[in-house]
């Protein structure tokens, strides 16, 4: 790397931390106390249908500046996707209760767990005197979930799509991500799991693209692969 690195920035979900179990694990948890009919292959179909929703979605970017306004936004565009899956795998009289109750789910933090090295490889980081921050398509219950997780003060900045009105892979929010921290594009690094948002993402954008690949299934045509966060720290000299 030509220029030192001054600033890091992760992705967060399956990059920091991740979901206990999975989210169809939850998803059918949560339907079934809300009268879905399970089946021995409902897990496998809402992990199906999930998967095809999420990626039919418009990005979560949204026109609203007003605080409440932005979380009903993003409370309507997963209703959206939540609503798509059950509707391709069986829907139920009191879905709508059972909404409110999922989308309560991922803002609690017991629903996450940090991966193991996180916290450490955060902490050394910081020893080092990096700045850090957070570029994610998460939307604004981030911000507990990263409290709950105990990681929140490690950050100097985070910027999420909703209040970036820009989504990964789009330029425009690492360039938001950059000026948090007037930086250039070539002083800063991004690490996320996502080809796509983050691995090619970042580098259109200028920065240096790290793709973390933990189960090594990725293929990537160029860039830099890890599987953990530890393999990041010899990446900038630690």
């Amino acid at each position: 790397m030509k220029t030192p690195i001054r600033v890091i920035f992760f992705d967060a979900a399956e990059t920091l931390f991740h979901i206990k179990g999975s989210v169809a694990d939850i998803y059918l948890i949560h339907a079934v106390q809300h009268g879905f009919r399970q089946t021995p292959d409902s897990r496998a179909l809402i992990a199906q249908a999930f998967q095809r929703a999420f990626q039919d979605a418009s990005p979560p970017v949204f026109a609203a500046t007003d605080p409440l306004e932005l979380k009903q936004c993003e409370r309507l565009w997963w209703f959206d996707i939540v609503h798509n899956v059950f509707y391709r795998v069986g829907m139920f009289e009191r879905f709508d209760e059972f909404f409110e109750q999922v989308f309560q789910a991922f803002e609690d933090p017991r629903s996450w767990a940090l991966f193991p090295e996180t916290h450490a490889v955060l902490t050394r980081l910081r020893e080092e005197r990096f700045e850090l921050g957070i570029v994610s398509n998460f939307d604004s219950r981030l911000f507990p979930v990263m409290r709950g997780l105990g990681i929140d003060r490690l950050f100097d900045s985070v910027t999420i799509s909703s209040l970036a009105k820009a989504a990964k892979p789009a330029q425009r929010i690492f360039e938001i991500a950059l000026e948090k921290h007037a930086v250039d594009p070539d002083e800063a690094m991004h690490v996320g799991d996502s080809v796509r948002d983050d691995l090619e993402g970042a580098t259109k954008a200028g920065l240096t693209g790290i793709l973390l690949d933990r189960a090594g299934r990725k293929q990537a045509s160029g860039g830099i692969v890890i599987r953990t966060l530890e393999e990041l720290l010899p990446l900038v000299g630690c």
